[in-house]
């Protein structure tokens, strides 16, 4: 295993900061306003903002946990205020003034002394003297007038605290302004002192490692550039960032019709937006980063132009399913997409001034399927450009007439003309531009759609059309189908002739913190896919890998915990003896009752072979073995004399023995298990050690073939079992062991005496399905 979901802070190594430190504020505001947090200095920071209607307010926020950070790299959580005092000067353009009606006020959120929720407001302007604001929390009041309105805070157990942001002239009632307001505010000087104002903070810093790291603007634009490429740096992470700009923070807006649309006036990206992407190309230019900038088909449904949107055949948009979703651009409409190339050169401008080489992504161009089958080639400009009339295709799903086909293969050549236009209007400005595509394979080589790859794999994306195919199967891999894996980047290599070292790949994501789990099936794919050679593997993305604390490790060739896959001399381990062991806390109570506490789902075998030595020339092979062990430090294959068969305990295996799974039609990778006791209580023991030549599979009571033996005891099969068929198999196995200790003790005159050698053997925990 070459990873770890930390969960929590443990014992690693800590540091200190200041609290109110400038790179842990956040910023966040409803739709449709947008901000943006950089830091400008260490003690200073700003904010970036735009408003559009006359309700919008902006919370720059200061959390008493830290929610955002990864496990590892965390501030510690100190609810206690009352020991700090805060200090800064404040400077603000477009915000409304701190003595207004509305002006910029603190909002404390916590727990009264009583333990009740509760809230207070504080006017800054209470406790400013000219531009400088100083608060003491342990004295503090809200209220708007002092001292007669005061409503004193109590700070020692706060949640969050955060300024309001309005524009001037801030009206609850809402409407949208006459022109959008941008705004920005510097804090500036800022200060903590007192006996609370210093934290502790994980500094961690992870050996660096051959995986880079994908990141999205609209999972981070509440945080500072500083604050994620510092969890990026120290996280191991090299080389490339592959930053997707993200389809529902960038762009600026325009009024019409009571609502707002996206719009180039004044501008391609908001002023937000292009703080934000400054501040951190800058950033991570300044610490070796090189960057991808990522642009997709994609906008936010809400304020995007309804003429721009793919459509089904009875005129539905094309929608994700997201909450609030996104709407597919259609390829054919010129207005959309001349609005995609004018924010590629100003994302790649915005690059390019950083100092960083041209390199671009068009990020998973298709036209979309909807959930029933319907692709969505039916707006007004696609059904122009695909000849006024277009046959309709029910469900692409279904077998497709030559009318039907024909139309897919002119709806790919209109997709493939429109990414190679977005790649041509960026090397406008830069000639040498790097260009890559990301393709989805799950979607645009749905098996169930054959004829899908006509329109979203077009034969005019392949090589050199690109520099880079980027491609990305996490669907498959998170259901376990690596069966479908194999076949998809076999078709898409194949179709569009990218050798591997023109390639990439990325691994994951995890979409809920609930299926933390799939980790192990992400990590074991990127393992593959550096394994296949491509120039270089995502982990995608940055958001997930801190909520979830992945923490990858590259163990090089000779690791901590490496295996040679070797056997203990079997004539030695014949007459070994074997102890099964369990842990269990027990607590006996003042009563006399006990709780027990079984902290292992599976027992833990110690050996000793010392018995199986029986001779010199035994003695001689022992210590060779020994030696090259390294003592402890390699694990081997050991052949348990006692249970080394799926059959019994030493029986000849069949392929009916073990039941190991159960089909759903999807998944491909089943592990090797033996099963003891009965159904209600049995121990489920991870085989991982089977003898390869041994391994027996049957589905549904047939012996069956169509499968591999994968590393660590996993059957992977290349066409998934059919849903509810028990998955069953039989083998040998050995037991995974290293050396209990680093020395071997063994007295010459007590073994020719016939007293025998001890040699401590103890069993390798492993994990199924890592390599």
């Amino acid at each position: 295993m070459a990873y770890w979901l930390a969960n929590s802070d443990g014992n690693q190594h800590k540091g200190v900061i200041k609290r109110f430190d400038p790179r842990f504020w956040s910023i966040n505001f409803p739709r449709p306003m947008m901000a943006a947090l950089t830091t400008t200095a260490p003690d200073a920071l700003r904010v970036d903002a735009v408003f559009y209607n006359q309700d919008d307010l902006a919370g720059l926020i200061w959390e008493a946990e830290d929610r955002f950070d990864h496990p590892l790299l965390a501030y510690e959580t100190a609810r206690d205020f009352r020991g700090c005092r805060l200090s800064f000067d404040w400077q603000a353009s477009n915000i409304a003034a701190l003595a207004a009606i509305n002006g910029p006020t603190l909002t404390i959120e916590g727990r009264d002394a009583a333990g009740a929720a509760r809230s207070w407001f504080v006017r800054l302007s209470n406790y400013a003297v000219g531009n400088r604001i100083s608060l003491d929390f342990a004295a503090l009041d809200g209220g708007f007038l002092l001292p007669d309105e005061a409503d004193p805070v109590f700070a020692g157990d706060v949640d969050r605290l955060f300024i309001s942001l309005v524009p001037p002239g801030f009206n609850a009632s809402g409407g949208v302004l006459a022109v959008p307001i941008e705004a920005s505010l510097s804090l500036t000087n800022i200060r903590c002192d007192g006996p609370a104002s210093v934290l502790s903070v994980g500094d961690v810093i992870v050996p660096a490692h051959d995986l880079a790291i994908a990141s999205g603007y609209d999972d981070s634009y509440n945080l500072a550039p500083a604050r994620l490429l510092r969890n990026i740096l120290a996280l191991g992470y090299r080389g490339t960032i592959n930053h997707y700009v993200g389809m529902s923070h960038y762009f600026r807006l325009e009024a019409v019709s009571g609502g707002l649309y996206v719009s180039s006036a004044g501008g391609t990206l908001n002023v937000a937006c292009a703080a934000w992407h400054a501040d951190f190309a800058a950033r991570a230019k300044a610490l070796g980063y090189d960057l991808i900038i990522s642009l997709s088909y994609e906008l936010f449904d809400e304020h995007c132009w309804n003429d721009w949107k793919q459509r089904a055949f009875n005129g539905d948009p094309a929608l994700t399913g997201y909450t609030p979703p996104s709407a597919l651009l259609s390829p054919a409409n010129s207005n959309a997409m001349a609005y995609l190339q004018a924010v590629a050169r100003a994302f790649m401008f915005i690059a390019a001034t950083a100092g960083h080489a041209p390199r671009f992504q068009v990020g998973e161009p298709w036209w979309w399927v909807m959930a029933d089958g319907r692709i969505c080639l039916y707006d007004a400009a696609a059904k122009a450009a695909l000849g006024g009339n277009p046959v309709e295709i029910p469900t692409i799903r279904a077998s497709l007439t030559a009318p039907q086909t024909a139309l897919l293969d002119a709806a790919g050549a209109l997709l493939a003309s429109s990414t190679s236009a977005l790649a041509a209007a960026v090397r406008l400005d830069h000639p040498n531009c790097e260009t890559l595509i990301l393709v989805y394979l799950p979607t645009v080589l749905d098996e169930a759609a054959p004829e899908a790859k006509r329109a979203n794999v077009p034969l005019g994306w392949a090589s050199p059309a690109f520099d880079v195919l980027q491609l990305e199967d996490y669907d498959w891999v998170t259901t376990g189908n690596s069966g479908a894996t194999v076949r998809g980047l076999a078709v898409a290599t194949q179709r569009l002739g990218y050798p591997i070292a023109n390639q990439h790949y990325f691994a994951g994501f995890v979409l809920a913190p609930a299926d933390r789990a799939q980790w192990r099936l992400i990590e074991a794919a990127a393992v593959a896919a550096r394994k296949r050679g491509v120039a270089q593997t995502f982990v995608w993305a940055l958001p997930q890998i801190l909520r979830d604390g992945f923490t990858y490790f590259d163990q090089g060739d000779f690791v901590v915990n490496a295996f040679d896959d070797v056997d203990f001399p079997l004539a030695l381990g014949s007459g070994a003896s074997v102890t099964p062991g369990f842990s269990t806390a027990i607590v006996t109570t003042a009563s006399g009752y006990e709780q027990r506490n079984v902290d292992w789902a599976s027992a833990r075998l110690r050996f000793d072979a010392g018995p199986g030595v029986r001779s010199e020339t035994d003695l001689q092979t022992l210590i060779a073995f020994f030696r090259a062990r390294r003592g402890a430090a390699k694990a081997f294959r050991f052949r348990d004399p006692y249970d080394h068969s799926s059959s019994a305990m030493t029986g000849t295996p069949t392929a009916a023995d073990q039941l190991i799974g159960v089909g759903d039609g999807i998944q491909t990778r089943f592990s090797l298990t033996k099963s003891y006791g009965t159904a209600g209580d049995a121990e489920h023991r991870p085989i991982t050690r089977p003898v390869a030549a041994s391994v027996l599979v049957s589905v549904d009571g047939t012996a069956v073939s169509g499968w591999s033996l994968a590393p660590k005891g996993v059957i992977s099969f290349t066409v998934p079992p059919p849903a509810g068929k028990q998955v069953r198999a039989g083998f040998y196995f050995d037991v995974p062991v290293r050396f209990e200790t680093d020395s071997l003790s063994i007295d010459s005159a007590s073994f020719l005496a016939g007293e025998a050698a001890t040699v401590p053997l103890i069993e390798v925990r492993e994990d199924a399905g890592y390599d």
